[in-house]
């Protein structure tokens, strides 16, 4: 049970610090402008949840194709590396402010073309609309917006540090901890930057965020060679 514990409160404070401010909590907070927030909150988080599951499952499996004492000193590796990263992103300043914009100018390309199709329709969406709503719950759930939320976050969480920091947890910790710690992280996240909006994103201070992340990352890696140590 401790092993659970364990597992679930680094995963949570590890998915907390590196997920807000991330260009996946910005994308949240934009869409959620300019879409209905229940279907920008699902396909987001729903995104991030899959994403979890596959990192804890690479993680979980890695010890048994490798040797589980290689996994912790790559995984130990792995967080000191991350930790240098974020100190160094905090330090520099490097994405302060720049990240909510590069994600502000890519959504609003999308907005720009979507409206631009919607302009050539007639009052043919009218009948649309009403169809829709006539439409089994299913057919309304999986909605583009919903699908366009889900695809964003996926594809732009795919390679992240996070994801990198969720396998190397799931190989040195608990599965189910970091699973659980992750999903509840995730949610956290994905519904403050839905509810708050790009008011609440502008006022994050990323360089903050960094260091504390830095931090963070640098506890778990001294953490981790102090249990190579011991053993």
């Amino acid at each position: 049970m401790s092993s659970v514990v364990q597992g679930l409160t680094k995963s949570l404070a590890m998915t907390v610090l590196s997920e807000i401010g991330d260009k996946t909590f910005f994308a949240a907070a934009i869409l959620a402008m300019r879409h209905p927030r229940r279907l920008v909150l699902t396909g987001c988080l729903s995104a991030l949840i899959v994403m979890t599951l596959l990192s804890a499952l690479v993680g979980w499996a890695a010890p048994n194709l490798i040797s589980r004492k290689w996994t912790h000193h790559v995984t130990t590796l792995l967080f000191f590396g991350f930790g240098l990263w974020s100190l160094w992103e905090g330090f520099t300043g490097e994405g302060e402010a720049e990240e909510l914009a590069e994600v502000e100018a890519k959504l609003n390309a999308d907005w720009k073309a979507d409206t631009g199709t919607t302009k050539k329709r007639s009052k043919d969406d009218d009948d649309d609309d009403l169809k829709k709503q006539k439409r089994p719950f299913l057919s309304q759930f999986f909605s583009p917006i919903l699908l366009k939320a889900f695809s964003i976050t996926f594809f732009g969480e795919w390679g992240d540090k996070s994801q990198l920091a969720t396998i190397g947890l799931a190989a040195d910790e608990n599965p189910f901890g970091v699973i659980l710690g992750g999903i509840i992280g995730q949610a956290l996240c994905t519904t403050a930057a839905v509810l708050g909006g790009r008011s609440l994103a502008s006022q994050i201070s990323e360089k903050i965020v960094a260091l504390s992340g830095g931090v963070l990352f640098i506890v778990f890696g001294i953490q981790s060679f102090l249990s190579t140590v011991e053993s």
